[in-house]
């Protein structure tokens, strides 16, 4: 199918757009550790049983395992924890502005670690892309943030949460590269691999204690993070997936990093928010550059 890999990196940043607002109002009502860390373990369940009903192919080598568990580390456990920290001390919109920079440190890590070339087209698509995202995110009246000091640790956490997701990326095309690998099977062994260094300190430092009684007490809390579930880590993760195993590293990540650009319409539509002429100008380039990257 042509474009394949293009489409699935499409249609992971609908879903991870979608995804954010859930968690955003789930995490309103319990806190953001408890919702990160039971987003991945009902994901994980739900993977389970996908590829249990479908019966899909599970053999994977002991490179593919390791290189796939490595990608859900680097990506989910440190990636995340990483960005989560840098929206505690320098705010959403500094913290995403520096994320922007993923899609070039995942090209040049899959150029270095993979040998893959992008044209000059391809370059080109990828610059304005991130600056149309760029354009986006330092609008003050399209990203909401709270007013917070820009410190060393939070750039410096910001920094490590785009090389986290980049290194991730480049750790599952690995895997792909070694041999055939479902896309759901490839996100079940990633998500799992994640919830291994996560759920243990998360429980040792009592920071995810009592979740049973935590959703119980509020019940739209959780089905927000079991649907937010089924769109992020779910869905989401495999089809990010397959995105890299069908087209290069670095176009995939920009494809998906215009994240911001798509909940600018829902924010319209479901906070009644204005948007700016900025966001708007942002968002026109943004999807100009992903354009770019579909004709190259």
């Amino acid at each position: 199918m042509p474009f394949l890999g293009e489409l699935s990196a499409l249609l992971t940043a609908v879903l991870w757009s979608c995804s954010a607002l859930v968690f955003s109002s789930a995490t309103k009502r319990v806190g953001s550790f408890q919702v990160n860390i039971t987003r991945l373990v009902l994901a994980a369940v739900y993977l389970v049983v996908l590829i249990a009903v479908l019966r899909l192919d599970v053999r994977l080598s002991s490179t593919q395992i390791l290189n796939l568990s490595l990608s859900g580390i680097v990506g989910l456990s440190l990636g995340d924890t990483f960005l989560f920290k840098a929206f505690q001390e320098i705010g959403a919109r500094i913290s995403m502005l520096i994320m922007s920079t993923a899609p070039a440190i995942a090209a040049t890590l899959a150029y270095f670690v993979l040998g893959e070339n992008i044209s000059i087209i391809g370059v080109l698509g990828i610059v304005i892309t991130v600056s149309g995202v760029s354009v986006v995110v330092l609008d003050r009246g399209a990203i909401a943030s709270v007013r917070v000091s820009l410190t060393t640790s939070g750039l410096v956490y910001a920094a490590l949460a785009a090389v986290g997701q980049g290194g991730g990326l480049v750790l599952a095309k690995m895997a792909f590269r070694q041999g055939v690998v479902n896309g759901f099977v490839a996100s079940a062994v990633r998500i799992i691999a994640s919830l291994v260094p996560l759920l243990p300190v998360a429980l040792m430092t009592n920071r995810y204690r009592n979740p049973v009684k935590t959703f119980s007490q509020n019940k739209r809390a959780f089905w927000l993070t079991a649907l937010g579930s089924v769109l992020g880590p779910f869905l989401g993760i495999s089809f990010s997936l397959i995105a890299i195993e069908y087209t290069k590293v670095g176009i995939a990540a920009t494809i998906m990093a215009i994240v911001p650009i798509l909940m600018l319409p829902l924010i319209r539509i479901v906070y009644k928010e204005k948007l700016t002429w900025r966001a708007v100008v942002g968002a026109f380039v943004a999807v100009g550059g992903v354009a770019v990257l579909f004709v190259r």
